[in-house]
Parts: structure tokens; C-alpha cells; sequence
């Protein structure tokens, strides 16, 4: 029952974030409509942990922020080497150990690695993933296994 306030009160807000109206016929519609949405999905026994991972709330924001600077790390880096006149761009593929216990933490790990301008997870396997990287660097800066260790973190 838990995850199920916890999806409608996450599609309250949604509502109430994207509407920008506040009078009481909006309001009542916004409302019936999730209702609506949170019967259904609670008839559909479409809830759990991991379709509504209310308990990655409180970590959440700062593994987004320590994400974030990677991204932008990176961005720097892949611009960079654009710009050189000797191009640094020597694309590999390498196969990463998966050791999150969880899908979720197995799809933030990979959807993680896609964010990061260079790299993108080509196949997901039981315990490990094929990654595309623009150069062996990158490749190894993802071996060092931080982004790994934040993602079993979060999940834990």
C-alpha cells in the first residue's frame, strides 16, 4: 500500500508542477485523474520496489549531482578531443562487470554509462555489459569502478 501513495503522491505533484492551475475545477480534475491512474495501476498489481523506488528518495539527488559533474566532465573531455589537431578518438568496446544486485540498479548503472558523452552500453548480460567507448580512456575510467560503487550505494 505503501508504494501506492507513494506513486499517487509523486503524480499529485507532477500534476500540480506541469499544470500551473489552481482553481478548484482544475484542481478536482487533476485529482480524479490520478485517482484514476493509481486504481489502475494498483488493479494491475503493477507496483513494487523497484516500479516505484520511493527508497532511493533521500540518496537520489546526490548521486544526480555527482552524475551530473560526470557528465559535464565528460563533455569537456569529448569536446576537447574534437578540437584537437591530432585526434585522440580511438573507439574500443570492453566488457564491464555488472555487480548490482538489482534490475534497477542494473538500468541506472547502464542508463548511467549511455549519459556519459563517449560511452554507450551496447549489451547487458547476467553479470556484465558490453560498452562502446571513443578511447581506451574512457573505457578505463569506467573500469575504476567508481560509477559502479555510487550505483550499489544508491541501491543498498
Amino acid at each position: 500500500m505503501r508504494y501506492t501513495i507513494a506513486m499517487a503522491c509523486v503524480l499529485s505533484l507532477f500534476w500540480l508542477l506541469n499544470s500551473g492551475h489552481y482553481n478548484a475545477a482544475m484542481l478536482g480534475m487533476g485529482a480524479c485523474s490520478v485517482l484514476l491512474v493509481t486504481w489502475i495501476v494498483h488493479r494491475m498489481q503493477a507496483l513494487d520496489h523497484e516500479s516505484t523506488p520511493a527508497h532511493l528518495v533521500l540518496r537520489l539527488p546526490r548521486y544526480l549531482g555527482w552524475l551530473a559533474l560526470q557528465v559535464l566532465a565528460s563533455n569537456l573531455d569529448i569536446v576537447r578531443r574534437v578540437w584537437r589537431r591530432e585526434t585522440d578518438i580511438d573507439p574500443v568496446v570492453a566488457r564491464l562487470p555488472l555487480p548490482q544486485s538489482s534490475d534497477l540498479g542494473r538500468v541506472i548503472y547502464a542508463n548511467s554509462i549511455n549519459l556519459t558523452p563517449g560511452t554507450l552500453t551496447i549489451d547487458m548480460g547476467e553479470d556484465y555489459l558490453l560498452v562502446h567507448a571513443l578511447s581506451g580512456d574512457l573505457c578505463d575510467a569506467l573500469a575504476t569502478d567508481e560509477m559502479s560503487a555510487r550505483v550499489s550505494e544508491l541501491e543498498r
